[in-house]
């Protein structure tokens, strides 16, 4: 068990990445810190590199997210990088997709407590469920949730034409992306480049697969015939337990 005495001070990074959301961003720290590792939504030795490796590692992909778009956070969890992405950048319009009922709850909370009902949207669900109530959106964003080739299946078919899917990965981007190379064609992806965000705000920065889709839906359609025909085979969903 933790608690916010764990919680290391705030970085200096966080005042030039959060800017005037760092109020908000140190009261969602606190909630990760005690709230979600109380409830098994995080562990607890996370919480000493709670700001490093989770909530300045997630603001940094506001770099990359075009200007005034819809957002669908596929498998937010405990809302990463949903949340900090919202108190980055409030001109996005950002859905948390997530399964578990629990991890919604505490979503709902921290969207209530922090103001961001106007902004930030809580759906339950799983990615193939979403498909057609839904509304397309701009882009996609995900983080520790699958090999890039299954997070592909899930998060791809919610874009519109020219959408993009933004994947939060570690070391294993170059590799998990050669992998996924015919996956992804399938999928309408027409582009795709390993990004890397925040150089001047965490060590080391954070590695960003993009992966781009045409005007084409033929990709999009595929995968939801696939994701149908899994659930009616009883082998849908993301294979996440939490």
């Amino acid at each position: 068990m933790s608690d916010v005495a764990d919680l290391p001070p705030v970085p200096e990074a966080a005042d030039k990445v959060f800017g005037g959301a760092l109020p908000d961003a140190v009261r969602y720290a606190e909630l990760l810190a005690d709230t979600a590792v109380t409830r098994g939504l995080i562990g607890p030795r996370e919480v000493p590199r709670l700001w490093e490796r989770h909530l300045l590692n997630c603001a940094v992909l506001g770099e990359v997210v075009p200007e005034g778009v819809a957002v669908c956070d596929v498998g937010s969890g405990a809302g990463l990088p949903g949340i900090p992405l919202a108190l980055v950048r409030p001109d996005l319009r950002i859905t948390l997709l997530e399964p578990l009922l629990r991890r919604t709850r505490f979503l709902q909370e921290v969207t209530e407590l922090l103001g961001l009902e106007q902004q930030v949207t809580v759906v339950r669900g799983r990615a193939e469920e979403v498909l057609g109530t839904l509304e397309p959106v701009h882009v996609v964003t995900a983080r520790a949730v699958a090999p890039l080739e299954r997070l592909a299946g899930w998060g791809i078919p919610l874009l519109r034409p020219y959408g993009e899917m933004l994947a939060l990965k570690g070391e294993s981007a170059e590799e998990e992306l050669r992998a996924s190379k015919a996956a992804l064609h399938k999928l309408g992806v027409k582009e795709t480049e390993i990004v890397q965000v925040g150089a001047d705000s965490v060590d080391p920065p954070a590695t960003v697969v993009r992966a781009v889709v045409g005007e084409s839906p033929g990709g999009v359609r595929f995968a939801a015939k696939r994701a149908r025909a899994a659930r009616k085979g009883g082998r849908g969903g993301h294979g996440r337990r939490r």
